[in-house]
């Protein structure tokens, strides 16, 4: 028997960057919002774009705790902090390149995706 999906329950706006994730029974919604990228890297004492998105997409713990607190823009991170296991990582990294792959395609941005969201 095939294993049922669950429908995602929060909105979701990819057109500003926004990107889902589940960890454990906690959804998510993830935006590398500059200023939340900034208190990520702060934290973590990166040193440049390059460490952050290195430490973000391996998936190192103290990141991807550090990630799931201050890139929520909807849903419990907490809740998701208090859950999470190794073997939700997989998701988190892919959901940690999505966000940041936003920054990195095309230069134009998004104003109207934006202003929707506000």
């Amino acid at each position: 028997m095939a294993k049922e999906e669950k429908v995602f329950p929060l909105a979701v706006n990819e057109a500003r960057g926004e990107t889902a994730l589940w960890v454990a029974d906690v959804p998510l919604v993830l935006a590398a919002e500059i200023g939340r990228l900034s208190a990520v890297s702060t934290r973590l004492q990166c040193k440049s774009m390059n460490d952050l998105f290195l430490r973000l997409s391996g998936v190192e713990a103290a990141a991807t705790l550090a990630a799931i607190e201050l890139l929520t823009v909807k849903g419990n991170a907490l809740e998701a902090i208090t859950k999470i296991k190794l073997k939700h990582f997989p998701a988190c990294a892919e959901a940690f390149s999505a966000v940041l792959s936003h920054h990195f395609e095309g230069d134009e941005g998004n104003a109207e995706a934006v202003d929707e969201a506000a």
